[in-house]
């Protein structure tokens, strides 16, 4: 029988597309090294070649790991190259084993959210507004500048802060942005901006836990204020 060459197989079979449709945990080991050596040989595929490598370490990435450059080179298909690649990779493995997870900080309150954004806003001379993705327990996900520019407003596209949320998978989500005037006063797009954020929080089941609007020493909270 005719050996198909990798382009032909199913979709679902091939590494690149597999991680891309369904996450790095439903591939394999010999996927996953496949991924990094792009090409196995004539006699066999990137994942067949894998296989066999992993196999002779008795399935055991430690054990790959412990291989020299010339050792994984006497497989066909494997150059210099592709031998250092592999080493790489377990070495990178190894080193994420070793360090600690980084530290979410807590934003659970207007006050940490302020003392987190203050930095990023206190000499901005027109608005920005910010987005805070967060887990169940108020740790921060990731920040999102949604929008920069403006003196007195800048335009907010409620469908990317919702977009944002559900790509992060973030269940509690706030917003900040800040005033350049110094003043504290939320003006009436203001307060309309944050209704309609509230809303769709609502329609989507993310809590949204506050609207922080940041000057230079002091903040405005609408949580605090029992506006949100």
């Amino acid at each position: 029988m005719e050996k198909l060459n990798i382009t032909q197989w199913a979709k679902e079979d091939r590494p690149r597309e597999k991680m891309a449709d369904l996450g790095t945990e439903a591939l394999s080991n010999a996927e996953l090294l496949a991924i990094l050596i792009g090409s196995g040989s004539t006699d066999e595929s990137a994942v067949e070649l894998m296989k066999r490598v992993l196999a002779d370490c008795s399935n055991n990435l430690n054990s790959l790991g412990k291989k020299t450059i010339q050792e994984l080179m006497h497989y066909k298909g494997i150059g210099e190259a592709k031998a250092i690649t592999i080493l790489a990779a377990c070495e990178l493995g190894k080193r994420r084993q070793a360090e600690t997870p980084e530290e979410r900080p807590d934003l659970g309150s207007a006050t940490r959210i302020y003392r987190h954004m203050h930095h990023l806003m206190q000499d901005l001379d027109v608005e920005e507004f910010w987005v805070l993705l967060m887990n169940q327990h108020y740790r921060l996900i990731k920040k999102v500048r949604i929008s920069h520019g403006g003196i007195t407003e800048t335009a907010v596209d409620i469908r990317i802060i919702i977009r944002e949320a559900v790509l992060a998978n973030a269940t509690i989500l706030a917003v900040c942005h800040n005033h350049p005037s110094g003043s504290l006063s939320p003006s009436h797009a203001d307060d309309e901006l944050t209704k309609s954020i509230q809303r769709a929080c609502e329609i989507m089941r993310i809590y949204f836990m506050d609207h922080v609007i940041v000057t230079d020493g002091q903040y405005y909270s609408y949580h605090e204020v029992g506006k949100c």
